[in-house]
């Protein structure tokens, strides 16, 4: 016989299963945006791991999605920094494969570099904003 749960139980679960998918969703952006630091990295220092690219290698349709649902959750400014990396990333990358930037390669790395550097100093700033309001 099959085990019939009762209403509360359903609800239950249900909030379990919400709690998780809203953990992971937050933690995804930064995921995504670790493996694209890292593939970027490795591809500027002539090594090709494509393992980077099947783990957090997003389409542009991919990013739309998880804007969408950072938007839907009412995510902060902290975790959408994460996806605006990974963005701009992409953008970058696709110019750079398609029509190819009037840049040398160490031009390419420097801009590769300074997007970094700005995205990493934009999610501190908004990390330590973030943690400043909810504390007072």
């Amino acid at each position: 016989m099959v085990e019939e749960r009762k209403p509360t139980e359903e609800r239950r679960v249900a909030k379990e299963w919400y709690k998780v998918t809203l953990g992971l969703l937050k933690v995804i952006p930064m995921l995504l945006a670790a493996c694209d630091a890292l593939n970027t990295l490795t591809c500027l220092l002539g090594y090709d791991l494509v393992i980077f690219s099947f783990i957090g290698g997003v389409s542009f349709l991919t990013l739309a999605f998880l804007y969408l649902v950072s938007y839907v959750f009412r995510f902060c400014i902290y975790h959408r920094m994460f996806l605006h990396y990974v963005l701009v990333n992409n953008i970058i990358s696709t110019l750079e494969f398609t029509v190819g930037l009037p840049v040398s390669f160490l031009g390419l790395c420097c801009v590769f570099s300074v997007n970094f550097c700005v995205f990493l100093f934009l999610v501190l700033y908004f990390r330590k904003k973030e943690r400043r309001c909810c504390n007072s």
